[in-house]
């Protein structure tokens, strides 16, 4: 039985193929054989990546890089591994009416197809960032995997299994890097709720607009800002001039802080609210809004209507070596990635700086002999979350609460042998917290020392020379932040 079944699935396959071969209608013709060819090398999904990626947002950008990738995974395995290893020939084109072959027909083996391969792979990985895309990016996948048949150059199983390969490795993914659940579906960040007066009018509002934090927003989005909040002070950073004075001079003057910036602008102000006992509005306006996202602010206008609503939360804040921080912390090769970022981002921009930072990190870094609360250790590189981050591994993106009262600790050490070997596989196959040279625990308090004069310190993002010894702790006050309503 067995053996007339894999008998009969090869003479199936072919008896689909020459139905479809058969198929012959004038506006079929010349629609099906041109999306064949816009997917030639995957130009049509790099076509959809970048224009996602320029104007969608933060989450049009995490579906575009997770499209991408999920695509170069995908090829990757098809074209060097399984074609090799399976040589089914390509179909006959006797059977297909010449209008409907391709100018020049491919040379490489038929099983899998690497064009629904791509197809199953950037859909996949597109729609798990947006899922409201999902049918029609998935309804252009299925017209490239038929087109492949159509035009005669696979057959049918072909571009099923090619189809299959191509959404596991956007699947698989999700291991390395994982999805960042959508706004409704993000837990409340906790702390004790607070409603302050709704300030409808922006009265007692002095709000900073830091232009270097990242993209502007623009002369004409603070204009709209000051005709919604028509009794607030909007106070732009100039030249020369100092962020952490002009917050404290705002301090003085309002009821309610406010920053137009990224995370490292928004730790500045931080500061300065807790010491003045001000509440303070995050809008987000920089290259990275990491707290702005965790508070459910994901735009100027939900971080405008929380204020108009009055409602707050309380969050913790924690300090490296006496420096305040809202989100994380580091030390070991994540400082000096950052700093090869910042010293590459002016020529090579954001994105490509960072991936070059990255690699550069990985071929020169060195583990680093320290005590961590008393006991010795060498480390790769140190995470610290201002309370817990999900998911466990190598991507920590979101926290459930931002008053939990711990620090989530992640060290990657180097006491094993092989350990930058190690490390690179079990990054790769999703496997980190399993891995030996992986600790993770949570704690309120974290002491360092180092047998170094000085020691190259992170927090949000901003890099600077920290004491050989150190403690990483929670600070006793807490600081009242406008949160948007889920």
């Amino acid at each position: 039985m067995r053996g007339v079944l894999l008998r009969r699935i090869p003479a199936l396959d072919r008896e689909l193929f020459g139905l479809v071969a058969r198929t012959h209608t004038p506006e079929l013709d010349r629609v099906i054989p041109a999306i064949s060819r816009a997917a030639n090398n995957s130009r049509l999904w790099l076509g959809l990546a970048l224009p996602l990626a320029t104007f969608g947002g933060r989450r049009g950008k995490r579906a575009a890089v997770r499209g991408v990738i999920s695509i170069g995974a995908t090829s990757l395995l098809v074209n060097q591994g399984v074609k090799r290893l399976v040589r089914r020939p390509r179909p006959s084109i006797r059977r297909v009416p010449a209008v409907r072959r391709l100018p020049v027909q491919p040379l490489t083996t038929s099983f899998p197809s690497g064009h629904a391969a791509s197809a199953g792979a950037f859909s996949v990985g597109m729609a798990a960032e947006l899922p409201r895309a999902a049918p029609i990016v998935a309804s252009l996948a299925a017209a490239v995997a038929y087109s492949r048949v159509y035009v005669g150059v696979h057959y049918p199983a072909d571009v099923a299994v090619g189809a299959g390969i191509g959404v596991g490795m956007a699947f698989a993914t999700r291991r390395i890097w994982p999805v960042e659940p959508g706004r409704t579906m993000r837990v409340e960040a906790g702390g004790e709720r607070r409603w302050l007066p709704p300030k409808r009018d922006g009265e007692g509002l002095v709000l900073v607009v830091n232009p270097g934090a990242g993209p502007e927003l623009g002369q004409a989005a603070l204009e709209a800002m000051q005709d919604r909040l028509a009794r607030a002070r909007i106070v732009e950073i100039g030249e020369g001039q100092e962020l952490g004075a002009v917050l404290a001079e705002a301090a003085e003057r309002c009821t309610v802080l406010g920053i137009v910036g990224g995370d490292g602008s928004a730790v500045r102000a931080a500061e300065v609210a807790v010491t003045a006992g001000r509440p303070l509005l995050v809008v987000p306006g920089g290259t990275l809004n990491h707290l702005a996202r965790d508070l459910g602010i994901d735009s100027a206008v939900d971080a405008l209507e929380a204020l108009e609503r009055g409602q707050a939360v309380e969050i913790d804040v924690a300090a490296i070596d006496g420096r305040p921080f809202l989100n994380s912390a580091s030390f070991g090769a994540t400082t000096r990635m950052i700093d090869a970022r910042e010293r590459l981002e002016r020529k090579l921009g954001r994105w490509p700086a960072q991936a070059a930072a990255v690699l550069a990190a990985l071929r020169r870094a060195s583990p680093e002999p320290v005590l961590i609360d008393g006991n010795e250790s060498k480390l790769w590189m140190a995470f610290i979350g201002n309370c817990g981050y999900k998911p466990e591994g190598f991507a920590p993106s979101w926290r459930p609460r931002l008053d939990d009262g711990l620090l989530d600790i992640r060290l990657i050490e180097a006491a094993t042998r092989w350990s930058r070997l190690r490390l690179a596989l079990a990054v790769l196959s999703g496997r980190l917290p399993r891995c030996r040279a992986y600790r993770r625990w949570e704690a309120p308090t974290l002491e360092v020392r180092s047998r170094n004069d000085t020691m190259r310190l992170a927090c949000d993002g901003n890099t600077f020379d920290g004491s050989p010894s150190f403690r990483v702790e929670k600070l006793p006050a807490r600081l009242t932040v406008y949160t948007s309503s889920r």
